[in-house]
């Protein structure tokens, strides 16, 4: 109900403030209407129960904005531990590569360690054979006896191959001794010989020395040719 008191001017806030209107103006018809213009201005029904059901929307829309970035975050989170597991992975396949690169510089070094010792070295068998075949070569009596172009060979293996020289090693007095025997022939037909090879260490040198070289005629008539002769 309308106050019976209110005067027209305070009659038109009072309409206006009911509307959601704030009251307007200063002064002495302000100051006659008792109050009204302090309170707040109230909105209708519909437009608080709009805002209201505004306000509950966004509360709501909180949560989904929250699941998404925990998604995010997992997702994230997946990621980081698959690409970890691979690193992982291709760490353990370098070191496997590394270690088969290792071995076969390992199996490589050792091939051309023992290549070299049998080649090269004064103790190998084959050099001392090499050397032993050269000075037979260069024998006047042994061309006289298998004439030119003079090879050696060793005994026959399973597949009749002939390289294998045969050898010996073995401590007298201290010093390392080593004995070889293998075969020799030239151009003259039906002609064959055996040498015979011994050889000692000498520790001032560290090589072995010729303690003889003989070559045995096998075909008539039979004789023993001296190639070195040092015992």
């Amino acid at each position: 109900a309308l106050p019976a008191s209110l005067g027209r001017g305070c009659l038109g806030r009072w309409l206006l403030a009911t509307r959601g209107w704030a009251p307007l103006g200063t002064g002495t018809a302000s100051r006659s209407c008792p109050g009204w213009w302090h309170q707040p201005p109230l909105l209708p029904r519909a437009a608080r129960q709009s805002i209201g059901t505004q306000a509950g929307g966004l509360k709501a829309a909180k949560p989904d904005g929250n699941s998404k970035d925990v998604s995010v975050q997992r997702a994230l989170n997946e990621e980081t531990l698959v690409s970890a597991a691979q690193k992982v992975k291709e760490a353990g396949r370098d070191f496997t590569y590394f270690i088969v690169v290792l071995v076969g510089i390992g199996v490589t070094g050792g091939l051309f360690y023992v290549i070299f010792k049998e080649l090269f070295s004064s103790s190998s068998p084959n050099k001392i054979y090499g050397d032993a075949l050269e000075k037979c070569r260069s024998h006047p009596e042994i061309i006289a006896v298998f004439g030119d172009s003079i090879k050696g060979y060793g005994e026959a293996t399973r597949r009749g191959r002939r390289q294998h020289v045969s050898h010996i090693e073995y401590v007298k007095d201290g010093l390392k001794h080593m004995r070889l025997k293998f075969y020799i022939e030239g151009t003259e037909s039906g002609k064959q010989g055996t040498v015979h090879v011994e050889v000692k260490e000498n520790l001032e040198t560290g090589r072995f020395d010729v303690r003889y070289i003989i070559v045995d005629v096998e075909t008539y008539p039979r004789r023993s040719v001296v190639i070195e002769d040092n015992r």
